[in-house]
């Protein structure tokens, strides 16, 4: 539904601290050779020889599109979750309590006896006034009400921090209602095959939700089907692409509510943006004019019949996890086989803890902290971040391509980061959200509609810097270029990925490099556009400005020419971002190391393989996994991450000291000639 500003690490956070001199006459190497595949060449496949023991130890799952060594410590926080939940839920509590909310909501989760007498009577309501809807001029309040619910058709409206104005926060609009995902799905002659099943989708849809008969279209639904199929496809023609999305100054065009108006006719505007709570408002971002100018003409010229379909395949669709078995299963069969190729569904308290979390999720957060986190890892992370922003320092001094100029405004940056580690300093309140003892469905509802107005009453209002945009639980980490922090929630902070008997050195090369990782966002494409206090402003010299894009071309066309399937290749330009920011992280963490093994605090060499090369294999080891191949064609469409192979093997062949530390030489398929390496941070 939201345009997501922050740059995310894809799942993965790995917690280090430093260990005391008693502790490190203990220390292992940290390297687990069970985990590696010594048949294979470094030099040739590092990926594989990092990490093919683990990949053959830990095979997909039918419910798993790809597993990964923090796939699995994700997994192993939602058992954490839900021996919480269902320890909530097996006692009374005080009406309106937290302790309630959380138990009602898992237990009606659970509870598939009644979702299965239920089956679509949550729903009927809403299917019933979708087809009751006669005009185009109706579209309006039917669009508000939807969204409120949490489906955003055409498009979604949100707050976030006015890009001129980093502290206050202001109205946005934003595309959406793609029910494939990515546009290249509708667009690609080589995606008709799910095209074809995204029709079945639909006209299953059709039929479970009763609109074919609400709507009298027993014996069309496949035909409908098709017909909101060529509607999305249109809609998909003019919505911006992915790589321009990437670009802060495309998508920010700030006007007035009257002259939305003009670019939407179709709509009355100022009722929509009063029925969904923002009575008083008179500007608002839109972020593609384009589109909007497109749709306009697009509703103008579509049936109101095939719009009303439309909408009321988006609500079932978005409905249909929480509904009866059928409902789930007609859903897990399009978004988890076609478009994933998992075989089986994840299991019910898996699926409901995981509803629970999305709808209260700082409330879960607080009890997960109070039994799970270890208070002393905030102020480990702490130093160790210090650490890497002195070695990030440093490599900006002594960069040779940026002038002192630009240089000082980028040290000015780095030291006012916004460090968050753990959880929030204060939590959200959520008295205002009511769960029922009803249906399941109308649970989720409230909760989309609490949410909805939690977020618009921020706009008009100044940047709250204190709130997360992540709950304490969640495996990830991100940077967010409006408020320049870098957040490291509590669920990552933990094992397998830190080992207090390790050596440092495996320590800097997973959870150095991902703080690097982060730090490089606020300098990488898009980040380097926002200046310290968060502003999108051009603070850069046009020199520097074109040496950066002539360095940055060197990994785009770099990733460009891998081809991660048989035909299709990565997308250089859309992963740019998180290229540079492994490239970065990767450089700036060895540096790091080096000082730590300089001072004596890291051995030199232990099982075999010196400090550098257990820096490298720690490295790769955060991406080990296995991936099914749908799951990478969906990835490379609609991730702006590099599949974990590649942020290895794509990564490594541009860093100087992995060739050195495995001797790398030319004629090997690591290899790049230092001429060709990407020099940036």
């Amino acid at each position: 539904m939201k345009k997501k500003s922050i740059t995310i690490f894809a799942s993965v956070l790995i917690m280090m601290t430093a260990c005391t001199t008693k502790e490190k006459t203990a220390l292992t190497s940290g390297i687990n050779k069970s985990f590696l595949d010594e048949s294979v060449k470094p030099s040739d496949d590092f990926y594989q020889y990092a990490c093919g023991g683990w990949m053959k130890l830990h095979p997909l799952s039918g419910e798993y599109a790809r597993y990964g060594s923090f796939d699995k410590l994700g997994e192993d926080n939602q058992k954490q979750l839900n021996d919480l939940m269902s320890g909530i839920a097996a006692k009374k509590h005080d009406k309106g309590s937290i302790s309630q909310k959380i138990g009602d909501l898992y237990t009606l989760g659970m509870d598939s006896l009644s979702l299965e007498k239920q089956g679509v009577t949550p729903l009927l309501n809403d299917v019933r006034a979708i087809a009751a809807m006669k005009e185009k001029k109706e579209l309006t309040l039917m669009l508000a009400k939807v969204y409120l619910q949490g489906t955003g058709c055409f498009f979604s409206v949100f707050s976030e921090a006015n890009p001129a104005n980093s502290n206050m926060n202001i109205a946005w609009l934003w595309q959406s209602g793609l029910g494939i995902g990515d546009r290249d799905f509708y667009l690609e002659d080589k995606s008709q095959a799910i095209r074809d099943q995204y029709v079945v989708l639909l006209t299953k849809l059709l039929k479970l939700s009763t609109y074919n008969q609400v709507a009298k279209l027993e014996g069309k639904e496949e035909a409908t089907a098709k017909a909101v199929l060529a509607l999305e496809t249109e809609m998909a023609k003019i919505f911006m692409d992915k790589n321009d999305l990437r670009d802060p100054f495309k998508t920010y065009h700030y006007i007035a509510v009257d002259d939305l108006q003009q670019l939407l006719p179709v709509m009355d505007v100022k009722l929509y943006l009063q029925t969904i709570g923002l009575t008083d408002l008179d500007s608002i971002n839109v972020g593609q004019p384009e589109y909007i100018k497109g749709l306009n003409k697009l509703l103008l010229a579509t049936d109101i019949n095939t719009i009303k379909a439309y909408l009321a395949l988006q609500l079932a669709n978005d409905a249909s996890p929480y509904l009866s078995e059928e409902f789930v299963k007609t859903n897990f069969d399009f978004y988890g086989t076609v478009l994933s190729g998992k075989t089986e569904m994840k299991p019910r308290w898996k699926r409901v803890v995981g509803t629970v979390d999305a709808c209260l999720g700082e409330a879960v957060g607080q009890m997960y902290v109070e039994k799970y986190f270890p208070s002393e890892a905030k102020d480990r992370m702490l130093k160790l971040v210090d650490n890497l922003k002195i070695a990030l320092g440093e490599r900006i001094k002594q960069n040779t391509w940026m002038t002192d100029e630009t240089k000082e405004k980028a040290l000015e940056k780095l030291g006012t980061f916004i460090v968050k580690i753990g959880y929030p300093d204060k939590w959200r309140n959520y008295e205002a959200l009511s769960i029922e003892r009803d249906t399941y469905y109308a649970n989720v509802v409230r909760a989309n509609r609490f949410e909805l107005a939690y977020q618009l009453d921020k706009i008009g209002k100044p940047v709250d810097r204190s709130l997360w945009l992540m709950t304490p639980q969640m495996v990830n980490a991100y940077y967010n270029p409006t408020t320049n922090e870098i957040c490291f929630p509590a669920g990552i902070l933990q094992p397998p990925f830190f080992d207090m008997k390790a050596d440092d050195a495996v320590n800097y090369g997973a959870i150095g490099v991902v703080i690097g990782h982060e730090m490089t966002h606020g300098f990488d494409d898009q980040g380097r556009n926002y200046d310290k206090d968060g502003n999108l402003t051009d603070w850069w010299t046009e020199t520097d400005s074109k040496n950066f894009e002539t360095r940055t071309l060197v990994l785009v066309n770099h990733f460009n020419q891998i081809e991660v399937l048989s035909g299709t290749f990565a997308n250089g330009q859309f992963t740019l971002g998180e290229n540079i920011a492994d490239n970065g992280g990767v450089n700036v963490s060895f540096v790091a190391m080096q000082k730590a093994k300089a001072a004596g605090e890291i051995k030199d060499v232990m099982d075999g393989f010196t400090a550098e090369q257990r820096f490298f294999i720690a490295y790769a080891g955060v991406w080990a996994g296995n991936i099914r191949d749908e799951e990478i064609l969906r990835r490379t469409k609609e991730d702006p991450h590099s599949l974990g192979k590649w942020r290895v093997n794509g990564t490594l062949p541009h860093i100087p000291a992995f060739i050195k530390a495995f001797d790398v030489k030319e004629g090997d398929k690591m290899y790049l000639p230092a001429d060709k390496q990407a020099a940036i941070w």
